[in-house]
């Protein structure tokens, strides 16, 4: 049990990770919540981000119900083993994030806007774990498409830390990468909680406030 749990809490390596398969996991057809298209393009004119923030389910309903977000997708990114399958990612052998992708209008919401709610909508002091959620899976990550979001990334994570610590809060482990590749989850993933309206949601924050206005 011991070996186990402390294989969830670390990264696999490379090496080790599960080979996957070539083809994509069949997904969602139709977002639940826009009864548009599931798409992963973006569309011209429109910005592309990807959080990591524990529970893909409860983190995709805080970006969907963003005013200016266009599309929101759930998926795995920032492992290793190509198209991956829900079990595989659990299992802790793949090195993914449970992450979600979230177009978005620049005309009407910013990416500091987008920035705020993953600072605020989770706890990124846990490493490798959020609430009761543990395994690497869970861990608190941005990733970045542009220098301008990684600057605002990393500015936004220097103005939460000493908010966070006066809050008695420890060190930030959030990674800010740039965005790697994106691997849309099963079709029963995508929008779990508008399908199933009382269904679990693990995510919480702190309480703590972000600064807007430090980045871009």
């Amino acid at each position: 049990m011991m070996f186990f749990q402390r294989k969830k809490a670390e990264m696999v390596p490379e090496a080790d990770a599960l080979p996957g398969r070539a083809a994509p996991i069949p997904t969602a057809e139709t977002h639940h919540v826009y009864g548009t298209k599931l798409s992963n393009d973006v569309p011209e004119g429109m910005g592309e981000a990807m959080f990591g923030m524990g529970c893909f389910w409860g983190v995709e309903r805080m970006f969907w119900q963003l005013p200016g977000v266009h599309m929101t997708l759930v998926g795995y990114a920032a492992g290793y083993t190509p198209n991956p399958t829900y079990e595989e990612v659990c299992s802790g052998r793949t090195g993914h994030n449970e992450v979600v992708r979230v177009i978005y209008d620049p005309e009407r919401t910013t990416y500091e806007d987008l920035l705020r709610t993953f600072w605020e909508g989770h706890d990124p002091t846990q490493g490798m774990r959020q609430g009761n959620d543990a395994g690497t899976q869970y861990r608190s990550g941005i990733y970045t498409y542009t220098d301008a979001q990684k600057q605002a990334a990393e500015d936004t994570r220097a103005a939460m830390q000493p908010r966070l610590h006066d809050a008695g809060y420890g060190e930030i482990t959030t990674e800010i990468l740039d965005a790697p590749v994106f691997y849309a989850a099963e079709d029963y993933h995508q929008q779990y909680l508008s399908k199933n309206p009382g269904g679990y949601c693990g995510i919480g924050g702190t309480g703590v406030t972000c600064p807007v206005g430090v980045g871009v």
